[in-house]
C-alpha cells in the first residue's frame, strides 16, 4: 500500500464527537446527549482523497460517516466558545469510517474506528477563512452516485464552537490536531435493509464551500 496523499501534516489527536446530529440520534432511537460524546481515532486511519478504504478481514458490518472537519491552528486550553473558531486553521471533509460489529463486540469505539484506512480526509485544507459559518454548510453523503446522507451542519446538538470549549476544558488542543465533528443521518447500520461497504464502491462526501472527498473501496 502506497503512502497516503494527506491534506494536512499528521496530526497528534484525532478527536472524534458521537451522535453529534439531532437526525442521526433520531435514527439512532436515543436521547439527545447532554454533553459531547468523544472518541478516539488513531493515526493509521488517516487517507487522502482518492486513496482506498481496505476492507479487514475482522468486519462484515463496514459503514460510512460523512463528517465536517475541524483542523486546529495554535496551542490552546479552557477556550471560551465566543473565541473558540478563531483558534481554527482550515476545515476539511471526513469520513468515519466504521467497523459497527466491532463497535458492538467491544462496548466501546476506538477499536471499531480504527483500522488502517477508516478515517478518509480531504480533499484540501480550507482556510477559516473562508467559511463564514460552520453551522450553516450543506452536508451529504453519496454511494455509488446514490445519496445516503443529505443534512445540514444546523442539525449538530453540539457547534463548532461548543465542541471546542468543551474538548479544551481538560485537554490540550495543539497546532494541527483534527476534530470530526459527529455524523447526520442516513448510516448504512440504520437502512433497512441495512447497508454496508463492498468492494469496489465508490464513496463521496460532499460539503458546501469545503468539498468533494472521494473513495474506492477495495
Amino acid at each position: 500500500m502506497s503512502p497516503p496523499k494527506l491534506p494536512i501534516a499528521l496530526p497528534g489527536k484525532i478527536i472524534c464527537v458521537g451522535l453529534n446530529y439531532k437526525d442521526h440520534a433520531a435514527e439512532a432511537k436515543v436521547a439527545l446527549p447532554e454533553r459531547p460524546l468523544l472518541f478516539a481515532k488513531w493515526s493509521n486511519s488517516l487517507v487522502g482523497d482518492g486513496d482506498a478504504i481496505m476492507l479487514p478481514g475482522t468486519s462484515r458490518c463496514v459503514d460510512f460517516e460523512a463528517e465536517l472537519g475541524v483542523v486546529v491552528g495554535r496551542r490552546a486550553r479552557n477556550v471560551d466558545a465566543k473565541d473558540a473558531l478563531n483558534l481554527i486553521s482550515g476545515y476539511l471533509c471526513v469520513n468515519d469510517i466504521s467497523a459497527r460489529d466491532v463497535q458492538v463486540e467491544d462496548v466501546q469505539w476506538t477499536r471499531g474506528k480504527s483500522f488502517d484506512t477508516f478515517c478518509p480526509i480531504g480533499p484540501a485544507l480550507v482556510p477559516a477563512s473562508a467559511i463564514k459559518d460552520p453551522q450553516k454548510l450543506a452536508i451529504k453523503l453519496t454511494l455509488n452516485g446514490q445519496a445516503m446522507q443529505d443534512s445540514n451542519t444546523a442539525n449538530m446538538v453540539f457547534g463548532v464552537a461548543e465542541l471546542i470549549e468543551f474538548i479544551s476544558r481538560d485537554i490540550t488542543l495543539e497546532p494541527g490536531d483534527l476534530i470530526a465533528t459527529g455524523t447526520p443521518g442516513g448510516v448504512g447500520y440504520y437502512k433497512d435493509p441495512r447497508v454496508s461497504l463492498k468492494r469496489g464502491d465508490i464513496v463521496q462526501v460532499e460539503i458546501e464551500d469545503v468539498g468533494v472527498l472521494t473513495n474506492t473501496v477495495t
